[in-house]
């Protein structure tokens, strides 16, 4: 069994790079943090770190072992973070990632079915690209991440649910309002656009429509990942984009946007969740799993 102080420190040499500013970070001293790295290794029978000049600089056994020492760093705090909010009557605190376009299509609805089964939850969210979000759910960083789905398959320690569809369809605000009811890419070659940026499973689906309508994506675009930003312009200027409907329901329903059809999107886009397969998840990740699927 490894010590969970001595996987402490060899992170904080890993997160400092020099066993000097680990000892420094711990507040002990230098030939603590080397004993208790040279007890490590014994441990293992695995050489850790290699140095040179230039420093240290950790072996392909320390590179394994520092995903999971980050992991249990985590699961550490977040141990403490959970009884002393489970003292104040409140559940978790449960960290979730996700893409813009997936947690906009899946987290409210679902923090609505949520907050009406649990009176006092914590619940932290933050925006990655799907890059991202694999390594933060095996460092414990997150539980979950919302992403888009069926795109490809995860690797083989992470599980994958599809929740949902979303319709894809170009977006358009007042501006375009000259625009046809149903549309064609082949015929939006005038047009000037706001794209996603981010080489991710939502930027391939949007690639894969000019693909399939057999037009070059377009030059005269902005790209960006903000799905705040790029529906702030679209609604104030000619430019158009192409988005899930869910995404944009709100702005939809009074009017300052409008979803043209696209011939082109044959196929939905999938939302859903991504999880560590190994990993057991806490009651409050649980519950709000089962939310999001409308369970």
């Amino acid at each position: 069994m490894l010590d969970p102080r001595a996987l402490r420190t060899f992170l904080a040499v890993c997160q400092e790079g020099t066993i000097s500013g680990a000892a420094r970070r711990l507040n002990i001293s230098q030939p603590s943090v080397s004993v208790a790295i040279a007890q490590l290794e014994h441990n293992l029978g695995a050489t850790l770190f290699s140095r040179s000049r230039k420093g240290i600089e950790l072996t392909m056994e320390g590179a394994a072992l520092k995903q999971r020492a980050e992991a249990m760093d985590a699961l550490l705090h977040d141990a403490e973070a959970e009884v002393r909010l489970a003292k104040q009557g409140v559940r978790g605190p449960l960290r979730v990632g996700g893409t813009p376009g997936a947690l906009v299509s899946l987290l409210p609805a679902a923090v609505q079915r949520l907050e009406g089964r649990i009176p006092s939850f914590a619940l932290h969210v933050i925006e990655r690209p799907d890059s991202e979000l694999i390594d933060m759910l095996r460092r414990n960083e997150i539980e979950l991440a919302f992403v888009t789905t069926g795109i490809e398959e995860p690797p083989e320690d992470i599980e994958e649910h599809g929740l949902a569809s979303d319709p894809f369809a170009l977006i358009i605000g007042k501006q375009s309002g000259h625009l046809p009811a149903r549309m064609s890419l082949q015929d939006c070659g005038d047009l000037r656009w706001v794209l996603p940026e981010a080489r991710g499973a939502f930027r391939r689906q949007v690639d894969a429509l000019f693909a399939a309508a057999g037009v070059a994506v377009p030059r005269d675009v902005i790209r960006c990942d903000s799905l705040l930003t790029t529906k702030t312009i679209v609604r104030g200027s000619s430019r158009v984009t192409i988005l899930p409907r869910g995404v944009v329901a709100a702005e939809l329903s009074i009017g300052v946007l409008r979803a043209i059809p696209l011939r082109e999107a044959s196929f939905e886009r999938r939302v859903g969740v991504r999880r560590l397969r190994a990993a057991r998840l806490s009651q409050l990740a649980v519950a709000l799993l089962e939310a999001a699927s409308g369970s």
